[in-house]
């Protein structure tokens, strides 16, 4: 089969999530003892998860679903009782500059995306999030000169594993699902999901350790591999 398209997920894909949410919410709660609340590292935790949990609840299946400004609004709002449009965007700005700033590829990422464009393969990013911090994400990476096109569930207002995820982006590049392999970490979302539109799939399973258990009730990816340069030995 000859691939002409790779359709990569991109959090915790192109780089691990885990630090960045990290440094986000460490900076946000500096920024919020700094506003004057009182917050330790676990009474922060649980103010950010009540945000989170009531914006999910509230936004399920939209790419408003994980925008930080709205947990953040959430969470004040159950704090004081009120809107608090100032401090929800203090907290919110520090959480994605923070979150940029520790921002960094897996190794091989630049390399293997690099490669694909230079056998003559479209590389594009399948994302559930909102645009605009998708395109900082990006453009903090630099990757801008080996991606050939972003997608995002904003766009679509439709998530992954939605089908729109997968044809929107091949129609865009005027390519056949039978032409194209997807790419991430999350069996749902970007295995079931592409698999249900007929690409191959590969999951990305950075640390070793993906669970087969995830998988039960989907089929199984077609390759998995641990270390992103790998994805050459499929794909070429």
């Amino acid at each position: 089969m000859s691939i002409n398209a790779v359709l990569f997920d991109f959090d915790d894909t192109f780089y691990p999530y885990s630090p960045c949410n990290e440094a986000g919410k460490d900076a946000a709660r500096e920024t919020a003892l700094e506003l004057g609340y009182d917050f330790d590292r676990e009474s922060f935790e649980a103010f950010y998860q009540a945000g989170r949990r009531a914006t999910k609840r509230e936004t399920p299946g939209t790419a408003a679903s994980h925008e930080r400004f709205l947990y953040f609004k959430r969470a004040l709002e159950r704090r004081v009782g009120r809107p608090k449009p100032a401090d929800a965007l203090a907290l919110g700005d520090a959480y994605w500059e923070a979150y940029i700033d520790e921002i960094a590829l897996y190794p091989g990422v630049e390399g293997t995306l690099e490669t694909l464009r230079g056998n003559g393969i479209d590389v594009a990013v399948v994302t559930n999030l909102t645009t605009r911090i998708q395109l900082e994400k990006l453009a903090a990476l630099e990757l801008e000169p080996v991606i050939d096109l972003l997608l995002t569930s904003e766009e679509t207002g439709r998530e992954k594993p939605g089908s729109v995820m997968f044809t929107v982006p091949l129609s865009r590049l005027d390519r056949r699902p039978s032409e194209a392999v997807m790419v991430g970490d999350d069996v749902e979302a970007d295995v079931a999901g592409a698999n249900a539109v007929g690409l191959e799939t590969v999951l990305f399973d950075a640390d070793g350790d993906s669970d087969d258990e995830a998988l039960e009730g989907h089929r199984r990816p077609d390759h998995r591999i641990d270390a992103f340069a790998d994805l050459q030995e499929v794909v070429l």
